[in-house]
């Protein structure tokens, strides 16, 4: 698979939107896809990817998955909300998201609640989360070697990526999974405090 810390160079991993990089003034439509393509374009797989779209917007808006917007215009709330929305989107469905984000929907006009300081906390975790994967990535990818190390094949480089793509997915799906069925304790909880 070549240097690892290539590898690990390339994936872009360190891209989180921080609360430092959002406008305290609150921002057009256009201004906001501006400022999410800027910050997440190294974390593309392709260049003509969008990261954000009018559409993708509208559809969370559509969908509810934040307040509504005032004057057109997209507050401080609504950016950090866009982005755990950006980075939930690739693992779970917008009904899952919806879920997700409905406790701090409803807490945001709670004057008790400090979302800036929660968006901080999640923040730490991706930064703790980027340290974890790092160490993780480097364990499968000597793993994979170990596995492969009695074969004899002539593609065994193009084997090691094989199984560790596979390898990746089938934790990718564990870490799906274990998101899930969250959501689905969120969702009983909801459920018992609406009777």
């Amino acid at each position: 698979m070549g240097k690892m810390e290539e590898f690990l160079t390339e994936l872009n991993i360190q891209k989180e939107t921080t609360t430092d990089d959002l406008p305290e003034i609150d921002l057009y439509m256009d201004q906001v896809i501006q400022l999410f393509e800027k910050k997440f374009a190294g974390a593309k797989r392709q260049d003509e990817e969008k990261v954000l779209t009018k559409t993708m917007i509208n559809n969370y808006a559509k969908a509810k998955l934040f307040p509504p917007v005032k004057n057109k215009r997209y507050t401080k709330e609504h950016l950090m909300l866009i982005s755990l929305i950006y980075q939930m989107k690739g693992v779970l469905s917008i009904t899952d998201i919806k879920e997700t984000l409905h406790g701090i929907n409803d807490r945001l006009d709670d004057d008790d609640f400090n979302f800036t300081s929660f968006y901080k906390s999640y923040q730490n975790l991706v930064f703790h989360n980027t340290e974890i994967f790092t160490k993780q990535i480097q364990d499968h990818s000597a793993a994979v070697k170990d596995e492969l190390k009695t074969s004899m094949d002539a593609d065994a480089d193009e084997l090691e990526n094989i199984l560790l793509i596979t390898s990746l997915a089938s934790l990718s799906n564990l870490y799906r999974r274990a998101a899930e069925s969250l959501i689905d304790e969120l969702n009983g909880q909801q459920q018992e405090k609406e009777k």
